[in-house]
């Protein structure tokens, strides 16, 4: 049975290239990359390559790229690392009440240690104004902390504006991007949106799980998170993983974001006209989502249930963020969406390998599980 894998967001498959390239340096270019010797240069120069081919695709300096161990260390480093380096100049931070967990759970552990965090709220298909920033962006804010697109509804935030309600209000805020659901799918130019901090992740790409990296500007100061040696300016030291970060080099060169992203609009247009011909199902993602995501309810069956389902059927999509572990999404509560829609939604996300094919096994699955699932509870 062919497998249909529409779980992009949590996860992607990785290149070909990608893998070898990993492989190459495992076998062979194995050397430390702090080391001295011949082996050890060799090493390095993979990284710094792969820091040059990610800093070309953001239009930023080299030196401004440090590497972690994902999107999770990356956002992490950059909230905390953001909020002990401006302490002394406020204590409040603004963001949205839909971020994805890693920033939203860091942002609650500095609430228990006294700052004041200001959630904006969203609509129901999870958007955010540039006048809901203006209103609580003041000269006490010392951190903007925005995703661009969500992770679980698709809805593309306001980044380009937010720097200019920075600048307009006067406030002293570091402003950081979580691009990790971007990256690859939509352009992003640092000269344009002007962050002082921007996350991004390998497996989101097609390259390997367990590396990410994050931008920050050269003209900023943030506090690290870990200790212990001199590698990358002691922002993000310890041993960097050559073959992770290579592999990462060379799923970015890959990225072709106007071809694939034709290619994804297509596909969610025509999910979308499949979806609306069916009585049970309720769209959650709004039509000016990022066409990578696509939610929706499959009205009164659980999702897990239908997940297990569709999964016998070698089908596999999303209950919500894979980091949410099958929990009844946060992100869709406040929405405002009721909750008997919340339990029943579905996520759907693409990457360049799907095709309509995908879609039609989808719709069957969906039709057939409504079928089944619906008489098993009668």
């Amino acid at each position: 049975m062919r497998e249909i894998y529409l779980d992009n967001s949590a996860t992607t498959q990785v290149s070909e290239k990608t893998i070898e390239k990993a492989v190459e340096l495992m076998r062979q270019k194995y050397g430390n990359p702090s080391s001295l010797h011949a082996k050890g240069l060799e090493a390095q120069n993979e990284v710094e390559n792969a820091r040059k081919i990610i800093a070309k695709t953001l239009n930023c300096d080299q030196t401004e790229i440090y590497f972690t161990s994902g999107g999770t260390e990356a956002n992490n480093l950059a909230v905390f690392g953001a909020a002990k380096a401006m302490k002394k100049r406020g204590n409040k931070i603004v963001t949205t009440a839909i971020e994805h967990s890693s920033v939203y759970e860091s942002l609650k552990e500095l609430e228990n240690s006294g700052f004041e965090v200001v959630y904006l709220k969203p609509d129901i298909f999870g958007m955010v104004t540039k006048e809901q920033f203006m209103e609580e962006i003041d000269e006490n804010t010392i951190l903007v902390t925005v995703m661009m697109v969500n992770n679980e509804v698709g809805s593309i935030l306001p980044v380009d504006q937010i720097r200019e309600c920075i600048d307009l209000k006067k406030s002293p805020a570091l402003f950081h991007v979580d691009a990790v659901q971007a990256f690859g799918k939509m352009p992003i130019n640092i000269s344009k949106i002007k962050p002082d901090l921007l996350s991004l992740s390998s497996h989101k790409i097609h390259g390997p799980k367990g590396v990410g990296a994050l931008f920050k500007s050269k003209s900023k100061r943030i506090y690290p998170r870990a200790f212990g040696g001199e590698q990358q300016d002691k922002v993000r030291p310890g041993t960097e993983s050559a073959p992770l970060i290579a592999a990462l080099g060379v799923a970015v060169s890959e990225i072709d974001i106007e071809s694939n992203y034709k290619k994804v609009l297509e596909l969610r247009n025509y999910l979308v006209k499949k979806l609306n011909g069916i009585s049970e199902i309720t769209l959650n993602s709004g039509p000016d989502s990022l066409p990578y995501i696509v939610n929706f309810s499959v009205e009164n069956i659980k999702a897990e249930t239908m997940l297990h389902f569709l999964a016998s059927h070698n089908i596999y999509v999303s209950g919500g963020s894979a980091c949410a572990k099958g929990k009844a999404s946060r992100v869709l509560k406040k929405l405002g969406i009721p909750d008997e829609r919340v339990t029943s939604s579905i996520r759907v996300s693409f990457s360049k390998y799907n095709s309509k094919e995908d879609i039609d096994a989808l719709i069957e699955g969906l039709l057939d599980g409504i079928k089944s699932l619906v008489k098993i509870k009668e």
